[in-house]
């Protein structure tokens, strides 16, 4: 997809993505990441399919070898807003504040972020077809987990480090024991308040 943006007349080309879609707590973390063609980090693959580890090899050689920009939404702008607004919000901040302005972006998904300088394209399951996907993937799912194994220290009583936020039966126990925190998406179910049953305030109770 680069090699055909460029033969296009576009470069440098961006791959951008994020993480922290799915989870109950914690920010959407999005990267953008300009490679460069002659120093590519090898093994480039969708973060989910990665180890821990590899992820983590990965993600210092990319900020090694390419430019690389990374913002996030709080959950605070989720519920405000919605994930996928905020999601859409956090790739066009980082994008946009690349230090090397892209003439074309590639994203992974269903949507280009409005607002952008540059064309671009959405591509679905981009982070298996695109390199600068793929290690926008992974910038941007180890930055994530590295903020949640942080905010662990401040609560511990959720289990962050080991789920990073998303509905394990570990962070439910936590929540039904102890109530939300300020991570947590009060729109996301089963934390918001519904009108249709129990089920929520019974979560939510402490």
């Amino acid at each position: 997809l680069e090699l055909k943006a460029r033969k296009a007349g576009h470069w440098p080309v961006a791959g951008a993505d994020e993480a922290g879609r799915g989870p109950l707590a914690g920010p959407v973390v999005a990267a953008a990441v300009i490679l460069d063609p002659k120093r590519i980090p090898e093994g480039l693959n969708d973060s989910k399919q990665l180890s821990a580890q590899r992820r983590e090899e990965l993600f210092v050689q990319i900020l090694a070898t390419a430019t690389v920009s990374i913002a996030s939404s709080s959950s605070t702008r989720i519920d405000e807003t919605d994930i996928r607004k905020a999601s859409l919000d956090a790739m066009r901040r980082a994008i946009c504040s690349l230090s090397v302005p892209a003439s074309y972006v590639l994203t992974d998904g269903l949507d280009v972020p409005p607002g952008l300088d540059c064309p671009g394209q959405a591509v679905v399951k981009g982070d298996a077809r695109s390199v600068s996907i793929a290690a926008a993937s992974i910038v941007a799912k180890v930055t994530r987990d590295r903020m949640m194994a942080r905010a662990h220290h401040v609560f511990p009583d959720y289990g962050f480090a080991a789920h990073v936020g998303y509905g394990t039966a570990q962070h439910r126990a936590g929540i039904e024991r102890h109530g939300p925190c300020s991570l947590h998406r009060m729109s996301f179910r089963p934390l918001r308040k519904t009108e249709d049953g129990p089920e929520t305030d019974e979560l939510l109770s402490e």
